[in-house]
């Protein structure tokens, strides 16, 4: 078995070769945000939003061919006019009889919105997960709230499961819900979740409001899923010193907790490679980001540094600024010659934490580029505006090095897209330590650590200055791993993986991370 960057573990398995069967399934996804939405334009009329991203793309198809369902809030505006007496609608609207599949929407109140999931979803277990406890905003209407939608979703799915079926929980949002959930389907019913955020170490979430509730609820779960094996890692730490009942078996992943066996593996979320490695390589996005990179003054000749975030603390974008500012005072050779291009996203502006985030990025863009701008230079573009895909994708080929720093993160699929729009490219990546993909591309990033403004300069300095031969040995290696560790090799592990407990098999579970014949440490 190759072993990630991050070292061996027992937590992480071969995957499952092959294609799997779909249509073999009877699968209910579980999520917050739902893949189709409805909402009315300024016209009166319906207009459908459609799902984005490899994820969940991917898990579209695969509930389209068991002939399953999604379960999610419904959120659009035309949403409740569109369903049918059991709140459903068949998705996509032009598809086939037989060819679309089930959504399923559950209503939320405003007030369950902002107390379940901006407040315990999104100020309690989000920076706890990502280490930031003194973010941390309790309420106890928050945890009522979150363990009440948590009900509303778990009755959601109870009228969808079937016998021999599949229900397969995605996120953090969901923590109670599958011990809900045990009394509600059948037992011959695979209960799985996927917990897309890291899951942090006993010394930070024994500081969580209710945190044996959500430990034994996530023990309802037949499989549960982690992006690397330190997380699982942490969390059997957790359960071990919260839940005096459980027992682990750590030789065979498993934990068994009133009288019910979870099993634990690490699956490492990958990308859609060869569908952004193609729009990468199109005119089209070499024009948009030309045209891009012109509108806001850049240089042709210069190199460009990317950053690609949502606005959230955990990304390190001030950080990344302090960095930033660090390199063009230590090398000011580098001044002029260099452009850091920031692409941010909004989000969730409703919490505190977020919009002073958002006014700390721009003071600190102002900053350095009060510092450093000239006349025909100016060292930080930074934009919150929509930019198509093709921008993206063309951005992402076009830069010479992409900066992706955060503090924490679960796994970052931003550092794989990267690698993947390179093509014959030789785009170096400059990759935080604190995230999930450092585990497994770190060996071949320049790898730093964000918190350490040092340190993150001089490894941006390295990457500036690597000479082609290093630069296209390193854009390679990382390429055949993203390659072997793309979304559909993700689908398939953790399916396989799903399948492997349904059948309650002593089959191994976990992901590859094999480097397509390349040899590992």
């Amino acid at each position: 078995m190759n072993q990630t960057h991050g070292g061996g573990s027992e937590w992480t398995a071969e995957g499952t070769p092959g294609a799997v069967d779909w249509s073999a399934e009877d699968m209910v996804v579980v999520s917050n945000r739902q893949p189709f939405r409805h909402d009315y334009d300024e016209d009166g009329e319906v207009v459908v939003d459609r799902p984005t991203g490899g994820l969940t793309a991917g898990l579209s198809a695969a509930v389209r061919d068991s002939g399953g369902t999604w379960v999610a809030w419904g959120d659009g505006t035309a949403d409740r006019d569109v369903v049918d007496e059991n709140d459903c609608v068949s998705v996509p609207p032009e598809a086939d009889e037989g060819d679309g599949y089930t959504l399923r929407r559950v209503w939320l109140s405003d007030e369950q919105v902002e107390q379940y999931y901006e407040g315990f979803a999104n100020q309690v277990l989000w920076p706890l997960c990502h280490s930031t406890m003194s973010l941390v905003r309790d309420d106890p209407a928050y945890w009522e709230r979150y363990a009440e939608v948590n009900e509303l979703f778990a009755d959601a799915v109870a009228d969808h499961a079937r016998p021999g079926g599949v229900v397969w929980l995605q996120d953090y949002h969901f923590g109670v819900a599958p011990g809900l959930l045990r009394d509600r389907i059948p037992d011959s019913t695979a209960l799985a979740q996927f917990w897309h955020i890291p899951w942090p170490s006993w010394d930070v979430f024994r500081t969580c409001p209710n945190g044996e509730e959500v430990l034994a609820g996530l023990l309802g779960n037949d499989l549960l899923g982690f992006h690397v094996p330190r997380y699982c890692e942490n969390f059997v730490e957790c359960v071990e010193e919260s839940l005096d009942e459980a027992r682990v078996d750590r030789e065979r992943g498993r934990i068994v907790y009133d009288g019910e066996v979870t099993t634990l593996g690490a699956f490492p979320m990958g990308v859609p490679v060869d569908d952004i490695r193609e729009r990468a390589s199109a005119d089209e996005a070499r024009d948009a980001a030309a045209a891009f990179l012109d509108e806001k003054g850049v240089d042709e000749n210069n190199k460009v540094v990317l950053g690609v975030d949502r606005l959230d603390y955990t990304k390190g974008i001030p950080e990344r600024l302090d960095a930033l500012e660090r390199l063009f005072d230590d090398q000011p050779d580098l001044r002029g010659e260099v452009t850091y291009v920031q692409l941010g996203t909004e989000s969730r502006s409703n919490i505190p934490a977020y919009q002073d985030l958002q006014e700390r990025v721009q003071q600190r863009v102002d900053e350095v580029n009060e510092r450093f701008a000239t006349d025909d230079w100016t060292p930080v573009v930074y934009t919150t505006e929509y930019v198509t895909n093709e921008t993206l994708y063309g951005l992402y080929r076009r830069a010479d090095v992409g900066f992706v720093t955060p503090l924490r993160d679960g796994m970052n699929l931003v550092a794989q897209e990267y690698v993947a729009a390179q093509g014959d490219g030789d785009g170096v990546l400059v990759l935080s330590d604190q995230a999930g993909a450092f585990d497994y591309l770190g060996e071949y990033a320049v790898g730093v650590t964000p918190q350490d403004a040092t340190d993150t300069a001089e490894g941006l300095a390295d990457a500036l200055r690597m000479a082609p031969p290093e630069r296209r040995w390193r854009t390679r290696a990382l390429q055949r791993r993203v390659e072997a560790n793309d979304i559909d090799t993700w689908m398939r592990t953790a399916f396989g993986a799903i399948q492997a407990v349904e059948r309650r098999t002593d089959a191994p579970v976990g992901a590859s991370t094999s480097d397509a014949g390349e040899s590992e440490s």
